[in-house]
């Protein structure tokens, strides 16, 4: 796909930390979805704040690469394509419908890449934007082959028409993340979901900050004023944070988001999304739902 926008690729991955051959092969795909994954967080904070992310590949490219920021799954997962498809790959930009321990029918407001690699017999599932449970490297798409990434497992299932993303959950075994098909969806479809996302006045992401960061073995998230820490041997550190001063401070030093120091957040509250997900397992890092 050509885009209208140039991309600045050097910016990207200054950006993304990343250095490598920059053609479309699968140790590029590997290590630059990683790359994206460990370098720009997952945050809401736009939205908490009562504003509607641009999905124009221009505003994406200036808010997570120039000025130092995150996103959620449109703005990541769209970068990413776009990225990728400037290096050669071909991409199918895809929808899900997220699980996390329901089989209630939830509408389809997480996105994500289904991606070709030049002489691989198969596409690989590519997401970059789930937050702090979703997968660090691609999957290829293949039912059952479980991927091991650093500390944790992924697989792909099917089920009738549907594709599985799980992942393994302490002692639990296999948890559906969320499931989707290979219908190739538009910039309309993404738009729509996006506004929803951002304007229903019971959308988690209005009413909580959540902001979350990703490594082989490590992953943190801020859920309002809770600050938790999950380790790959499994253990957990909770800490709640006093005021908006401790919640910046961290978000700059230890999440690497530039936000101005007179940012004010709203107090926590998360009333419940409509068909919303119980909790996880509390032995789980808690991913996000979009």
């Amino acid at each position: 796909m050509r885009h209208p926008h140039h991309l600045d690729l050097d910016a990207y991955f200054a950006r993304t930390g990343w250095s490598g051959e920059r053609a479309p092969t699968w140790a590029t795909l590997r290590s630059l979805h990683l790359a994206h994954v460990v370098g720009i967080p997952f945050e809401n904070v736009e939205v908490l704040l009562g504003g509607v992310p641009s999905l124009e590949l221009a505003d994406l490219e200036d808010k997570l690469v120039r000025q130092g920021r995150g996103g959620y799954c449109f703005e990541h997962n769209l970068l990413f394509a776009a990225v990728l498809e400037t290096l050669g790959f071909r991409v199918t930009r895809l929808a899900a419908r997220v699980r996390m321990g329901t089989d209630t029918i939830r509408p389809m407001t997480h996105m994500l890449l289904s991606v070709e690699v030049p002489g691989e017999a198969h596409p690989y599932i590519a997401d970059v934007g789930f937050g702090s449970g979703g997968l660090l490297e691609p999957l290829p798409l293949l039912p059952g082959v479980a991927s091991p990434q650093g500390a944790w497992r992924y697989r792909l299932v099917r089920e009738r028409d549907l594709w599985l993303l799980q992942t393994v959950y302490g002692e639990d075994g296999w948890f559906t993340v969320y499931s989707f098909t290979l219908e190739r969806r538009e910039s309309v479809d993404f738009e729509m979901a996006n506004w929803y996302i951002a304007t229903h006045p019971r959308s988690p992401f209005r009413n909580t900050l959540r902001v979350q960061c990703s490594g082989p073995h490590r992953r943190a998230y801020i859920d309002g004023r809770l600050l938790t820490v999950v380790h790959s041997d499994g253990s957990r550190e909770e800490r709640e944070l006093t005021n908006d001063h401790e919640v910046l401070r961290l978000l700059v030093r230890d999440f690497g988001l530039l936000l101005p120091w007179d940012t004010a957040f709203p107090a926590p509250s998360e009333p419940p999304a409509p068909g919303e997900a119980p909790r996880r397992p509390e032995s789980a890092a808690r991913p996000e739902e979009s």
